[in-house]
């Protein structure tokens, strides 16, 4: 198996690495109930998707 001869740098490394990071997840709002929820998904505090429901959900007591 090949092996690296030399050690890489610093700057080639960190430049390998800008792409690394985390992406804050995309949310958006129900239209129901305007609570945060992932899109393309129910709302899992009301229970609908694009206008109808599709799940039922208990209420808090």
């Amino acid at each position: 198996m090949p092996n690296p001869k030399r050690r890489h740098s610093k700057q080639r490394t960190a430049k390998r690495r800008s792409h690394d990071f985390l992406v804050p997840t995309g949310v958006s709002e129900c239209p129901n109930c305007h609570e945060r929820k992932l899109p393309h998904r129910a709302c899992p505090k009301c229970g609908t998707y694009k206008g109808r429901e599709v799940l039922a959900v208990k209420s808090e007591a």
